[in-house]
C-alpha cells in the first residue's frame, strides 16, 4: 500500500488521530517508523476486540515499519486503572510474565512475530531510582492526572485511589520515551495514557508521537465492551464451531462495525449483503472470521454444526460426563456436566428456561432424572453435554 492508502484506512477506522497532519507527514517521510502497541497482561486470553488495534499494527508491519509490541510486565503488577471503579488486585511478576507468554503466542495470529520487536517495560522502569521517579512525577500535576474520568468519578464517590494508580499514566507515557516511539496505537479507553506519552516525549526533547485511538468493540450483548469477564466475547483461540455460533449472535445493529473492524471483507460486499439479507450477512461474517483464525475447512465444519443445532439436532461430538447410577436433580446434572459454573447458576438457568433435557425445555431445577440411557443436556443455543449413568 502507498502511504496515502494506509493513511486513508487509518483515518476511516480511527476514532481520534493526534494529529492527522503529523501522521501523513510521517507516513510520507520514507523512513521506517517505530510503531508501538502496549498490552497490560492482566489476562492471558485475547478476543476479537483486541484484534482492532492489532490488525492496524499489521498494516504498518506490511508497509515495512518497525513494530514494537510492548508487554507491560512492570505496569501489569499495578494494573491499568482505566475504566475501573476500584483498585485492582496486584499481580505478581511471575503471574504477569506467564500471562504475557500466552498473550504473545496468540498475537502471532495477527503479526509476524519474528519481525516484530517484543520488549518488556521492566527493562527500564525497573531501573529507575527514587530520584528518577520524583523527576518523572515533576513533569505533570495532580490536577492534570485527576482530569481522567475514572479518577474523577471515584473521587466524587469517595472511593479509594491508590497513589500507585496515579503513577500509571506516567509509567505508560515513559514507555514511549524509552522506545522513542513515532506512533502509538490503542483503544479509546487508553486516550489519556497515550497522550501522556506524547507530552512526556516533548519534556524529554523528543518529537511527540502520533496517537491513534480505535473503537472498543461492543460485546455480543450489544451493551458493554467486549470482555471475557462479561462472557460477551469471541475468543481468538476458541474452537471453530464455538466461534461460528458466537458470530451468528452478533446484534444486527453492530454487524457492520464487526465487519469493518475485524475482517478484510470489502465494505461494498458486506453493505450489500446486509441490505439484502441480514441473516446471509451473519453467515458471511461467521465464515470470514472462522476462516481467518482456523481455515476454510474448519469454517465449513462450524457452519454445518451450527445448521444442525439450529434445526433442533445435536452435533456429532458432544462432551460426555459419567456419573454413578442413581437419581439426581436436574440442577446437579447441569452443574456436573460443566454447563454451569456452580449449583446456584445451574438452578437459575433452569428456572429461566435456559436448559433443555432431551427435547424438552425444563424450568424445575429439582426435577429428578435417572435411567439407563444417556441424557443429552443443552444450554442456550449451542452448549451441549451428555450425561452417562453407570
Amino acid at each position: 500500500m502507498t502511504p496515502q492508502e494506509i493513511y486513508d484506512i487509518l483515518r476511516r477506522d480511527a476514532v481520534e488521530i493526534y494529529n492527522e497532519d503529523e501522521l501523513l507527514r510521517l507516513l510520507q517521510s520514507g523512513r521506517p517508523l517505530t510503531v508501538k502497541l502496549g498490552c497490560d497482561p492482566s489476562r492471558p486470553d485475547l478476543h476479537i476486540g483486541h484484534s482492532v488495534p492489532l490488525r492496524k499494527m499489521r498494516l504498518f508491519q506490511d508497509a515495512g515499519h518497525r513494530i514494537v509490541f510492548l508487554i507491560g510486565d512492570f505496569t501489569g503488577m499495578i494494573g491499568d486503572p482505566s475504566g475501573r471503579n476500584k483498585t485492582r488486585v496486584p499481580l505478581t511478576f511471575e503471574q504477569v510474565r506467564e500471562n504475557a507468554r500466552s498473550y504473545f503466542e496468540q498475537v502471532g495470529k495477527f503479526l509476524d512475530t519474528e519481525k516484530a520487536s517484543v520488549v518488556y517495560n521492566s527493562d527500564w522502569l525497573g531501573k529507575l531510582n527514587f530520584a528518577d521517579v520524583l523527576s518523572l512525577c515533576g513533569k505533570t500535576t495532580l490536577a492534570r492526572v485527576m482530569e481522567r474520568d475514572d479518577f474523577q468519578k471515584r473521587y466524587a464517590e469517595n472511593r479509594p485511589i491508590g497513589l500507585h494508580e496515579l503513577l500509571y499514566p506516567m509509567m505508560q507515557g515513559y514507555d514511549s520515551v524509552a522506545l522513542k516511539a513515532d506512533i502509538e496505537i490503542g483503544g479509546t479507553d487508553q486516550t489519556f495514557n497515550l497522550l501522556m506519552g506524547r507530552n512526556l516525549q516533548k519534556d524529554y526533547g523528543q518529537p511527540p508521537q502520533v496517537v491513534l485511538t480505535f473503537p472498543l468493540l461492543p460485546g455480543l450483548d450489544g451493551v458493554e465492551k467486549m470482555s471475557k469477564s462479561l462472557d460477551n466475547y469471541i475468543g481468538v483461540d476458541e474452537p471453530p464451531e464455538v466461534m461460528f455460533e458466537k458470530c451468528m449472535r452478533v446484534p444486527d445493529a453492530l454487524l457492520e462495525s464487526y465487519f469493518q473492524l475485524t475482517t478484510d471483507v470489502p465494505p461494498e460486499t458486506y453493505k450489500a449483503l446486509m441490505k439484502n439479507d441480514v441473516r446471509a450477512a451473519h453467515f458471511a461474517y461467521a465464515r470470514s472470521l472462522v476462516t481467518m483464525y482456523h481455515g476454510a475447512a474448519d469454517a465449513e465444519r462450524g457452519e454445518a454444526r451450527y445448521n444442525a443445532v439450529a434445526a433442533g439436532g445435536a452435533p456429532d461430538a458432544v462432551a460426555e460426563v459419567t456419573i454413578p447410577a442413581g437419581e439426581y436433580p436436574l440442577w446437579k446434572l447441569v452443574a456436573d456436566a460443566g454447563l454451569a459454573a456452580s449449583g446456584s447458576e445451574a438452578r437459575r438457568l433452569v428456572k429461566e428456561g435456559g436448559i433443555m433435557a432431551g427435547s424438552e425445555r425444563k424450568t424445575d431445577p429439582n426435577e429428578l432424572f435417572s435411567g439407563d440411557a444417556p441424557l443429552l443436556l443443552k444450554r442456550g443455543k449451542g452448549k451441549f453435554a451428555r450425561v452417562v449413568f453407570q
